[in-house]
């Protein structure tokens, strides 16, 4: 930690925030001729690392200026008149809930933006691509920054047209059917949560989520608590996405570029458990109460569909594709983090927090990785790719298939990795769930929840041995293993879910005091 100013540290998260958008607006300029170097493409390509690794760099300074041994209190806050007549003000500030996520969008993208500087995916002008990156990297840091409600359903929905572009204009087989099915399913959704945040700012009179959180739903009447979640949650649950809503995801990762499918794993599914944890569990504390054991019964449908869906993609003979498989496989991590939520207590939400990081590195580098392997034969069919012209990596690309290895069991939640503490905790708060919840109910969601652990290490196991092993075909054409700027890309990510697995305080040491205050009605 270093001693920075409060003056600084606000300067520094406007930054992280509007810096991106003026990077966008520079993309699309030409390159002063000292700077195009080979090319005007390799010449934006870079303009777009330069960007993300300052925003990254910018993040890190603000993560040690962070008072840690404050972490439940609003740090780095700007709070700035904008539409008086509506009380809408420009209102950011971090805290140890926001703060992991801020730190987990910049890096990803920044490493996404490395990447595509040495593996640009097919499409149009780069130009385009780099500044659509950057529009995203800004909608997603500013989501996690402002504490406005107005200013967060603006910054959520900021990132729906960059990441349609991504789909549509970068993407593969069924790109614009995808892209199509992905916008209309978040717009929708979004229209229905902005009714639930109206309702909430006009009938408490402001839109301030810190003075509302403070309030702990006092001064809204239950059946108003009631509607604002139902509203609200209707929203989140399609960006999370949560059963049986989900249905976009799939298929918009099918078709999306690498990084779009890292992009949209990583972050993107983060904002709609973050809108739970921010808005509807300290803002509207009753009807959040109301509705958590529906919440917590979808979510471990969730966890159970997903792993059959991924158990029949990875069954021989079924054509799976493997960036589908994963994308079922965020279905039912996404139910562990909403089964924390649902129990409303400290463990619970803590655990939701943790799995939201742990499932944004972990399945961030499992869509690298796939991406590659992709890239290597052609496809990313897994009877292809295990066959008699398979891949077999352990003989083929040592390297590689043990990186597919590690990011396979650190998925499926082995102890020592970043994936074991988040879904513990989440089957730790629903064995003992908040104050008015049934406990039989929950205890049930809790078993249930565990069976998904065992199909989620089952089918994980059958990807690995089918992709990893078996003989290396003779006369098989070379296949690279890890190329140096993979190996910058993906080391960080492994690396971070490694310190995560053994260091779990690093991460609980900055949620639990915030969500404690949070769960107080804001006293700490």
């Amino acid at each position: 930690m270093i001693d920075i100013s409060e003056s600084v540290m606000q300067f520094l998260l406007a930054l992280i925030v509007v810096g991106p958008l003026v990077g966008a607006a520079a993309a699309l300029l030409p390159a002063p001729p000292g700077l195009k170097g080979k090319s005007p493409d390799q010449a934006v390509l870079r303009h777009g690392v330069v960007v993300t690794g300052a925003i990254l760099v910018a993040a890190i300074v603000l993560g040690l200026g962070f008072d840690r041994d404050h972490p439940a209190k609003m740090q780095a806050r700007t709070d700035l008149s904008w539409i008086p007549a509506l009380d809408i003000r420009i209102h950011l500030g971090i805290d140890g809930i926001s703060l992991p996520l801020l730190l987990l969008t910049a890096l990803l993208t920044f490493l996404c933006a490395l990447y595509s500087y040495f593996k640009m995916p097919a499409g149009p002008s780069p130009k385009a691509f780099v500044a659509l990156l950057l529009v995203l990297e800004s909608g997603t840091l500013a989501t996690f920054a402002v504490l406005d409600l107005i200013l967060f359903f603006l910054a959520f929905e900021m990132v729906l047209i960059p990441m349609y572009f991504l789909i549509a204009r970068w993407g593969g087989a069924q790109k614009a059917q995808a892209a199509w099915k992905f916008i209309l399913y978040t717009l929708l959704g979004s229209v229905v949560m902005l009714l639930g945040l109206l309702l909430i700012g006009l009938k408490s009179g402001t839109f301030d989520m810190v003075a509302l959180a403070t309030d702990n739903g006092r001064g809204l009447t239950t059946s108003v608590q009631v509607t604002a979640v139902l509203a609200i949650a209707l929203g989140l649950a399609v960006k999370t996405p949560m059963w049986p809503l989900h249905s976009w995801l799939p298929d918009a990762h099918t078709a999306a570029p690498t990084v779009g499918s890292v992009l949209l794993a990583g972050v993107l599914l983060k904002m709609g458990t973050y809108g739970f944890v921010r808005i509807a569990l300290p803002i509207a504390p009753e009807g959040m109460r109301t509705f958590a054991p529906y919440l917590a019964a979808f979510a471990v449908v969730g966890i159970i569909y997903g792993s059959l869906a991924c158990l029949s993609l990875a069954r021989k003979g079924n054509k799976g594709d493997l960036k589908r498989l994963i994308a079922y496989s965020s279905v039912g991590h996404m139910g562990f983090v909403l089964l924390g939520i649902a129990s409303m207590t400290p463990t619970g939400i803590n655990g939701a927090l943790f799995a939201n990081i742990a499932h944004g590195l972990i399945t961030g580098l499992l869509f690298f990785l796939v991406g590659a392997l992709k890239d290597r034969y052609g496809t990313a069919d897994l009877d292809t790719l295990a066959g008699a012209t398979g891949a077999a990596l352990y003989g083929s690309a040592p390297r590689f298939g043990a990186l597919l290895a590690f990011a396979a069991v650190a998925s499926l939640g082995l102890p020592g990795l970043a994936g074991f503490w988040g879904e513990m905790l989440t089957m730790f708060g629903a064995f003992d769930p908040a104050d008015g919840l049934s406990r039989p109910a929950f205890l049930t969601f809790m078993a249930i929840a565990g069976l998904g652990t065992l199909l989620t290490a089952a089918y994980l196991l059958i990807v690995v041995r089918r992709v990893c092993m078996g003989e290396r075909r003779e006369n098989a054409e070379p296949v690279a293993d890890v190329r140096a700027y993979e190996a910058v890309s993906w080391t960080p990510l492994v690396a971070l879910t490694v310190l995560a697995g053994l260091w779990p305080a690093v991460l609980l040491g900055l949620t639990d005091p915030a969500v404690q205050k949070l769960l107080a009605g804001g006293k700490s």
